[in-house]
């Protein structure tokens, strides 16, 4: 899916609100973050493991931010002394908390010489185990500063250059994000630009809320799709006024309801209309009974449910799964004539409504 408006990194989940995965989910959805990026690996290393428990922290960050509807990409910083070995952990990382997407942090180590050999390996392995999977590259915001750095190597595989547009010592991010953008733009592999902006203090140097301001505003004269910020933990702790800066920032309207939340609240009215608003004039349902389109021979579907198949029932959400424009929900309910154990929906969306609907549930 993708990136448009807000996100984040986080580097240490410990240091983020305390480590509430709760209190963190809540802040992104008010901050209006629509993704937050959660450094899962270093190098071979798995990140974000409680070293006392041995409690993956990754986990319930992720699910917790997906409740939300907010996307979870995952971040690993690469060395190249073993590619293959990075690129396992990286596919490891991101299947066991089916993220939505990889970034890349690629830096000094690959100034050595030789990197190019080890940035193709690396990209090679990881398109092997995620073929389709949203790739980004993070580095340097001035390619030409770095030209060890193999471009091409990891560009050629990558979806998105998100480069790290960091203007310390200066108050300029308009411009230094001009520049970076042009530089990306003559690449021999173009692809689009999210920016992470800088969101820390560096000794006596501190941005201003002014040059946060900037940043996003040029952001968006140059038609960029999302920016990022680096880092929650920092900025929350010790710069709380760029924090509301960003938070305050509208960069679009974005829609945090959950679908999930939405339906069951519909059905708990046993009103047809209430539920039928959710959907386009032409959306289909599907059914192991039947397959229909239109609101009005789904409003007569719905009438049965209501007075035959499950009366005066009361539904319950058991999990919400996906973003965009699929969404997966699951859900019991109880009623005078049976029940359900395990319903499952499948949704198909246009314009923020349900344009097909594929429903499964057995009343017990």
């Amino acid at each position: 899916m993708k990136l448009e408006g807000k996100g984040i990194f986080i580097w240490k989940i410990k240091y983020c609100e305390n480590g509430d995965v709760e209190a963190i989910a809540d802040k992104a959805v008010e901050a209006d973050f629509t993704h937050v990026l959660v450094k899962v690996a270093d190098g071979m290393g798995t990140y974000n493991i409680d070293p006392k428990t041995g409690e993956d922290r990754v986990g319930p960050l992720v699910q917790a931010l997906r409740e939300r509807e907010i996307l979870v990409w995952g971040w690993q910083y690469v060395y190249g002394y073993d590619p293959i070995g990075e690129a396992d952990k990286a596919i490891q990382r991101v299947s066991e908390h089916n993220l939505d997407g990889l970034a890349i942090d690629a830096e000094a180590e690959y100034k050595d010489p030789g990197r190019n050999k080890a940035a193709k390996q690396y990209m090679t392995r990881l398109r092997s185990g995620l073929p389709t999977l949203p790739v980004a590259l993070s580095s340097y915001r001035y390619p030409s500063y770095h030209p060890q750095i193999p471009w091409d190597e990891f560009l050629a595989k990558c979806d998105i250059a998100m480069p790290q547009v960091y203007w310390a010592m200066s108050h300029n991010p308009g411009r230094q994000l001009t520049s970076c953008v042009n530089e990306y733009q003559s690449l021999n592999y173009v692809r689009p630009v999210i920016p992470t902006g800088s969101a820390y203090r560096q000794g006596d140097w501190v941005p201003t809320p002014a040059d946060e301001m900037k940043f996003m505003d040029k952001a968006r004269e140059l038609d960029l799709s999302a920016v990022n910020f680096w880092e929650w933990g920092h900025t929350r702790k010790y710069l709380p006024e760029l924090w509301d800066t960003i938070r305050d920032y509208k960069w679009a309207q974005v829609n945090h309801v959950n679908i999930g939340q939405q339906y069951i609240a519909a059905l708990n009215t046993h009103d047809p209309d209430q539920v039928i608003a959710l959907y386009t004039d032409n959306a289909v349902h599907v059914s192991a009974r039947h397959t229909i389109q239109g609101k009005e021979a789904i409003r007569e579907w719905y009438v049965e449910l209501f007075k035959k198949i499950l009366p005066n029932g009361v539904y319950s959400l058991t999990n919400t799964l996906g973003t965009g424009k699929i969404r997966h929900v699951t859900w019991i309910a109880s009623s005078s004539a049976g029940n359900v154990d395990f319903g499952s929906d499948t949704m198909g969306f246009s314009e923020d409504k349900i344009s097909y609907h594929y429903t499964f549930f057995i009343v017990t």
